[in-house]
């Protein structure tokens, strides 16, 4: 399969800018022609392999941020927000959305702005809908918290050096520099409640349902409301919520960031992560954390100069609903939808609880993903109660995946199950699972012929 064209004029436009810097001073950095490089702003030149290093060498960035950082999402983003019905009779086609990109970039970002904000059709203000805030902003970061990141690891090797046994340590300094005893209670006392700070008895109290693992990242996190504070301040404040509930969501989830960074400090899993070959199971062990703490951290290393891989985590439950969704640095189009495909192996994850299950997957652009999925179980449930259960689904780029242990056995250039984001927003016409046909799409019934699909329709 042939590389497309990297044609990302409006990112080069915005670092110029926020250099402050005019195309002829640009272009003498870079040994490049002004012409050229107004070519290449205006999406009349492709960015070539060579310009791209002298960017990265010039710039402190990451290269993948300009085919991620296309307004909207790109043309496949801008294509799936057309297919609400609001659009159906416009017909507006792909060569239409990528010269609508080419030509007036700002136009098509300020279109996406718009409609995300009006949530596809229905007007809501974005402040009713605090857990949006907030996951725009964690994405606004791709997730990575630099300096959570550096007091996390500093704090974890300043404990190293008292004890190997991190959930000791961390009580140990609860205790001594703060005052506060850890007490684990039995169920019946905390029926409902896995962690509590008892201000009045100086005690962290913590349900005896938790696994080592989540007890760890319970006093992690009592520890980074105290020692994190400043750092979490800053970022809260900078965040500039209005709503109260985003910003103490946000702040949950930076507390919970940084609870991970403690267990998991930066340097070190990024090199358990490069020897292992991103080894999930390995990484649980070594660390001490679960499946899902070390899923999340896997997506959030993207440090200057010393980046892992992007990685996306998505969580669903059985009925399809994801509640957790990071894209980091991948630009995966798999966590964005509001849709899912039923071929791709996260849904079936639930049929095999607690196994790894491994899928080379492509999507209508030609997009290509290995992914990994499995059932979590939350902590704290109890014998006769409702148990939930959720998937989570990893993946990173089949280009960049042939380091993983989870891809040995694959030809990563090789076949790939083809899935969509969803029926609505599907345009494959022989694909067997189709429920619904693709929005703005008029379907085509003939009673002479059964395709494998029950449902066809007419193609752009």
């Amino acid at each position: 399969m042939a590389e497309r064209k990297l044609l990302a004029g409006h990112a080069i436009r915005r670092l110029r800018r926020g250099a402050g810097l005019t195309q002829a001073a640009m272009a003498d950095m870079l040994a490049i022609s002004p012409s050229y490089l107004n070519l290449v702003e205006r999406n009349q030149r492709p960015i070539s392999a060579t310009l791209l290093i002298k960017l990265a060498e010039s710039f402190d960035f990451d290269p993948r941020s300009l085919a991620a950082g296309e307004p909207g999402g790109g043309a496949d983003a801008i294509r799936r927000r057309l297919a609400d019905p609001m659009f159906a009779d416009l017909e507006i086609d792909r060569n239409e959305v990528e010269e609508w990109l080419a030509s007036a970039p700002g136009g098509a970002a300020a279109f996406a702005r718009v409609f995300d904000r009006i949530g596809g059709g229905a007007v809501i203000e974005a402040g009713d809908d605090p857990v949006t805030l907030v996951r725009r902003e964690i994405e606004r970061w791709r997730n990575h918290f630099a300096d959570l990141d550096a007091a996390a690891e500093a704090l974890a090797d300043e404990l190293r050096l008292g004890a190997g046994d991190l959930y000791g340590a961390i009580a140990e300094r609860l205790r001594a520099k703060h005052g506060l005893t850890i007490r684990v209670l039995p169920a019946d006392v905390l029926p409902d409640t896995l962690r509590r700070l008892d201000l009045h008895a100086r005690q962290l109290q913590l349900s005896e349902m938790l696994d080592p693992a989540s007890r760890t990242f319970a006093v992690a996190f009592q520890l980074g409301q105290i020692e994190a504070k400043a750092e979490i301040d800053a970022l809260a404040k900078g965040a500039g919520f209005t709503d109260r509930a985003a910003e103490r969501l946000y702040r949950r989830h930076l507390l919970g960031y940084f609870a991970a960074a403690l267990m998991m400090p930066y340097a070190r899993f990024l090199r358990g992560c490069e020897t292992t070959g991103y080894d999930i199971e390995l990484l649980q062990r070594r660390f001490g954390a679960g499946f899902e703490q070390v899923a999340h951290r896997l997506t959030t290393l993207q440090r200057v100069g010393a980046r892992g891989l992007p990685f996306f985590m998505i969580r669903i439950d059985r009925a399809g609903q994801a509640s957790k969704r990071y894209p980091g640095a991948s630009g995966a189009a798999l966590v964005e939808a509001d849709g899912r495909c039923p071929l791709w192996r996260l849904h079936h994850a639930f049929d095999r609880p607690g196994s790894l299950m491994v899928q080379l997957v492509e999507l209508e652009d030609g997009a290509r993903w290995l992914t990994m999925a499995r059932t979590v179980t939350p902590q704290g449930s109890r014998f006769g109660a409702v148990h939930a259960e959720f998937a989570i689904g990893l993946g990173v780029a089949a280009a960049q995946a042939g380091v993983l242990a989870a891809a040995s056995g694959f030809d990563l250039a090789g076949r790939a199950m083809p899935i969509g984001l969803g029926c609505r927003a599907c345009f494959r016409n022989d694909c067997p699972q189709r429920s619904v046909a693709p929005a703005g799409r008029a379907l085509l019934i003939n009673e002479r012929e059964r395709k494998t699909s029950a449902l066809t329709f007419a193609g752009d």
